[in-house]
């Protein structure tokens, strides 16, 4: 598996994963396609600006434009503190393959730099695979909370980890 930085052509990607229902399950539903080609659009000119890390999943042996999915990293502002948080999301056909799993870890790897700080993630509570991925690499469950995704208030588990104190960082 390697990541690679998100093109403009990886707009079907895009879709599939935000506009398909069971993708979208465990965030509220399906977003409209427009919605997604715009959120496309941003994340391409924050990643030229050297922003988040939005990044694109490549399954071992896949053309460099096969994408099995996405991982972001990104800062935000919460309470007026600046928190790091990261997200997922392996398309269909290629979940259970550990791909997320490996660029979760990937993304930490690269940011034990120090930049990033801390790194949260809010995966829903019912969301056993993303909650997996958390506990397997030795992030902290926090408890509960709400949180805002696309204008949708979903219930989610809130995880930390400190990035190079992860599980497979090679310092545990």
């Amino acid at each position: 598996m390697r990541l690679r930085d998100v093109r403009a052509e990886d707009v079907e990607a895009y879709v599939r994963m935000r506009c398909d229902p069971v993708m979208m399950a465990e965030l509220g539903g399906p977003l409209p396609r427009e919605a997604v080609e715009e959120r496309l659009r941003k994340d391409l000119a924050l990643t030229a600006a050297d922003g988040p890390w939005v990044r694109m999943i490549v399954p071992d042996g896949a053309e460099d434009d096969e994408a099995a999915g996405t991982v972001t990293l990104w800062s935000d502002e919460e309470d007026g503190v600046t928190v790091s948080e990261i997200g997922w999301m392996v398309l269909p056909e290629h979940q259970g393959r550990g791909l997320a799993k490996a660029a979760v870890r990937q993304v930490l790897d690269a940011a034990a730099n120090g930049h990033w700080g801390e790194i949260h993630a809010n995966p829903g509570v019912t969301n056993g695979p993303s909650n997996g991925i958390c506990r397997a690499l030795g992030f902290r469950l926090l408890g509960e909370r709400d949180i805002d995704f696309a204008g949708r208030v979903l219930r989610a588990n809130h995880w930390v980890v400190v990035p190079g104190e992860h599980v497979g960082s090679g310092t545990e």
